[in-house]
């Protein structure tokens, strides 16, 4: 089969960044994620080759324990549940030749079982932490660690340049700075995605997979 014929589902992909290695690679990927498409009322099609899947975090996630008791009197977990239900069902019902589905680490164990491994990014090439849970059929990204600082060629990097070279999709406005990001920094802090200030960009940002882990997993699952 060719690579042009296997068809990857990016289920709640937001800005495509785990399936990009594929895409480039020239396979078919199929990005199903709001506003453009819910993936509540998707249908997968026949011959599906490989499934990606990113739930919304947001009423999963460790950091918004303090918020939990709300949003599940609002009902934000049952809509939550109701996404990472569909993307199961898709799944199950396309029987693709692997598949993973990703989410922060938090609650969501509870419901859907334990995580196949765990991963910072850092431990595939980008250096900062956000440790993620993955679930699902596959093969297990071969890991090659960095230490947690990006010294830059240049001499003093800002953070701006930093997020410039990796994440390149994250950049923004008319001089190209990097929407929430502090320039005056001299290394990129561990935590930096956890400084993101108040946006409605930052729920977004915050869940934008990592490139090296994203190019790892192409790389073990082609």
């Amino acid at each position: 089969m060719k690579d042009s014929d296997k068809i990857i589902l990016d289920l709640c992909g937001g800005t495509g960044a785990w399936s990009r290695p594929y895409k480039e690679a020239g396979y078919d990927v199929r990005l199903i994620t709001l506003p453009e498409q819910d993936v509540r009322y998707y249908k997968p099609p026949k011959n599906v080759y490989g499934i990606l899947a990113a739930p919304p975090c947001t009423d999963f996630c460790i950091s918004g324990t303090r918020w939990w008791a709300e949003k599940d009197r609002t009902k934000g977990l049952l809509e939550a549940l109701s996404v990472v239900a569909t993307c199961l069902r898709i799944i199950y019902k396309a029987k693709p030749k692997f598949w993973a589905l990703e989410n922060p680490v938090g609650r969501l164990p509870r419901y859907i079982g334990k995580y196949k491994y765990t991963f910072q990014p850092y431990e595939y090439g980008d250096p900062w932490t956000k440790r993620t849970c993955i679930w699902g059929e596959h093969n297990i990204p071969v890991k090659h660690p960095v230490e947690i600082k990006y010294p830059h060629a240049d001499g003093e990097p800002s953070a701006s340049q930093i997020i410039r070279e990796r994440l390149p999709s994250w950049t923004g406005g008319s001089n190209g700075t990097v929407l929430g990001i502090a320039d005056h920094l001299k290394e990129l802090p561990a935590d930096w995605i956890h400084r993101l200030p108040p946006s409605p960009n930052r729920a977004m940002l915050r869940s934008i997979t990592p490139p090296g882990f994203a190019r790892a997993f192409f790389e073990a699952n082609r």
